[in-house]
């Protein structure tokens, strides 16, 4: 699962009134090769939370981002190459992502989350 995913992940469970963001308990962290594409960072920059992405980041390992970004740091070639590794070469193998509020561990398998609620979670 890519940092791009989880930042748009949260928790669903009846009741919970703040279920972003979920937090990643790490197993296992891969790297994975993706073509580096700076109009589509670009463009994504708005739509995420950056401090979400950054604690989420540091907690797989990479602490190459500033702990501070805006528009203007797209500007920087060196700053969009981290964004760029961050949210799209880091991907949570094995792990486990928990809800803020309550607890509940939802598993992370072979890269794919298993976000599905139990009957009295609905």
């Amino acid at each position: 699962m890519r940092l791009l995913t989880h930042n748009m992940l949260s928790s669903n469970i009846k009741g919970v009134t703040n279920g972003f963001p979920l937090r990643i308990e790490v197993e296992k962290v891969v790297e994975k090769q993706v073509d580096f594409n700076p109009n589509f960072l670009k463009n994504m920059f708005s739509k995420i939370d950056y401090k979400a992405l950054l604690e989420a980041s540091r907690i797989m390992g990479y602490a190459e981002l500033p702990d501070h970004a805006d528009p203007s740091s797209l500007e920087s070639d060196d700053f969009l190459r981290r964004f760029h590794h961050a949210l799209l070469q880091l991907h949570l193998e094995e792990g486990s992502l928990v809800c803020p509020e309550t607890g509940r561990k939802f598993p992370v398998n072979k890269g794919i989350p298993n976000m599905l609620l139990h009957e009295d979670e609905v």
